[in-house]
Order: structure tokens, then C-alpha cells, then sequence
């Protein structure tokens, strides 16, 4: 599971809500889906994702609506922990550690200073002067309990599944103006084809779309995924530009005391540019 957007796309729109809004679901046909069955669908996904270790190479592609285009690069190295999937990211001087599953945390270090420890707010702050956020990576809203099952849709002419999740009790005080996030799950890859942050009045603030898959060696991973900003009407661009699979990472790099060691090697026979 990958990537996991904006605090400031997330910020308060025109016009107040009522506290504690919940933004209803819109299924998809008549009579309520069975919610069993979305339960189900929802724990198959939870163990979707990258089989074993692997480090991808990657650019953000920073579209505002007005001034220049920027390009940042960065490198994410990942694994499968008891808790769920754990990721390490670097762009620049800052670095990352991001567990995703039912008790998702994050930690961040900047140079030669010692770790911290993320507050989920902060999960929502954009990285590295970009769209994309921790919370994006985390992606947690697909271990919300609270949630609607909305029933097989179709997206880009796919047939998909429809959930509306609710944040917990945590997050929503912390961030009232994020009520819910709407996720579109594709049947045949059991991967996200996109999800919709809405906020105070259940509107859309931001859209994560995966754009395409592409296949290394036996696994597809996401090529290329938008963060698109309703608000500012920004984008970024998220592109994939090379994969290392089935890798040997040293455990202590996947730890917030890690951080602050060099980041793993990764063999040069082991990279797929793409």
C-alpha cells in the first residue's frame, strides 16, 4: 500500500457545519449492500500490497494552478511489519518513518537532529513543499471501523468497490474539517483506484487517483498517482522512475532510532528502472 494529503487543502471552506458532521452515504443502488460483505472486502485489502522488502525511486511533480512547476525526487524503502506496512521516506534532508494498520504512527528527523514523534494533525501537513502528506501514505481510513459499504460502482469504466469511512474520535477533534474520505477499491487488483477526502460539509477537498499500474517482475505496483487540491486547485504528481523488489533490508533501518542511519543499500542488479 502506497501513499498515501494537504492541511491547507484540508482547510476550513466557506460556511460552517454542524459539530460532528457526518457527510451520509450515496449507494450506488437501490437498497442498502450487504455491510458484512464490505467488511469482508475491506480485510481481504488490508493484506493487498508489495510482497517482501523493496525500495522504489521516485519524483514529485508540483503543479500549482498559478507560478512555476517544481520536481522534487525521493526514495521510500518498505517491508511488512506485525503491525502492518512500514515504510521509510527521504526527499531532501528530512526523512520519514510510516507505520500504516489498525495503530498507524510516523516519525520524522531532519539532518542530525533525533527523531520525533508525529501528532495524527500533523500526518495531514504537506511534505517538502508538495501535495503529498503522511496521512496519504498511512492511508489509515481503510482501518477506520466506522464505515459504509456504498456497493459496486464503475470508475474510468471498471467496476469498483464504494466505501465511505468516518475518522476516529482522536482525529476528528483534532481536524474537524476532515468528516469523512470516500475510497473507490478496483475488483480485479484489489487496489485503490481512488480515494476523496471530504470536508466540513461532506464536499470534496482532495482526490488521490491512481493513474496506472505498472508490473515488476511478478507484482503490480502504482506507476503514477495524483493529489489533486479542490481548493487551491494544485496538484501533484506522484511517478514511480525505479523499483527494487524482494530486497534484504537491515531490520534497524526500519526504526525511528534508524532514521538517523545511512539509509540501506540497495543492489544496483536489484533496480528496474521504469
Amino acid at each position: 500500500m502506497l501513499f498515501t494529503l494537504l492541511a491547507c487543502l484540508l482547510s476550513v471552506a466557506s460556511g460552517q457545519a454542524a459539530p460532528g458532521y457526518r457527510p451520509p452515504p450515496s449507494y450506488v443502488a437501490n437498497g442498502k449492500p450487504d455491510q458484512a460483505e464490505g467488511a469482508r472486502i475491506l480485510s481481504e485489502f488490508h493484506q493487498a500490497g508489495i510482497a517482501g522488502n523493496y525500495w522504489l525511486g521516485f519524483e514529485l511533480r508540483v503543479m500549482p494552478r498559478q507560478g512555476s512547476e517544481t520536481t522534487v525526487t525521493g526514495q521510500m524503502w518498505g517491508a511488512r511489519s506485525e503491525q502492518g506496512p512500514l515504510a521509510r521516506l527521504a526527499i531532501g534532508s528530512q526523512r520519514w518513518l510510516v507505520q500504516t494498520g489498525p495503530q498507524p504512527a510516523a516519525w520524522i528527523a531532519e539532518d542530525a537532529s533525533p527523531f520525533r514523534v508525529m501528532t495524527a494533525a500533523q500526518t495531514l501537513e504537506p511534505m517538502a513543499g508538495t501535495d503529498l502528506t503522511i496521512f496519504d501514505l498511512q492511508m489509515p481510513f481503510f482501518y477506520w471501523k466506522d464505515f459504509v459499504y456504498e456497493g459496486l460502482a464503475r470508475i474510468r469504466g471498471r467496476p469498483a468497490h464504494s466505501f465511505v469511512l468516518y475518522p476516529p474520535a482522536d482525529l476528528a477533534a483534532a481536524r474537524p474539517d476532515l468528516t469523512g474520505v470516500r475510497i473507490l477499491v478496483d475488483t480485479q487488483f484489489q487496489a485503490l483506484v481512488q480515494a476523496e477526502l471530504l470536508g466540513l460539509k461532506g464536499n470534496v477537498v482532495k482526490t488521490i487517483s491512481i493513474l496506472d499500474l505498472k508490473k515488476v517482475g511478478e507484482q503490480w505496483i502504482p506507476k503514477s498517482i495524483d493529489f489533486r487540491n479542490h481548493l487551491t486547485r494544485g496538484k501533484t504528481r506522484f511517478t514511480v522512475t525505479a523499483a527494487g523488489l524482494d530486497l534484504v533490508l537491515p531490520s534497524e533501518a526500519l526504526t525511528p532510532d534508524g532514521l538517523n542511519l545511512p539509509p540501506p543499500a540497495v543492489p544496483t542488479d536489484k533496480i528496474q528502472h521504469l
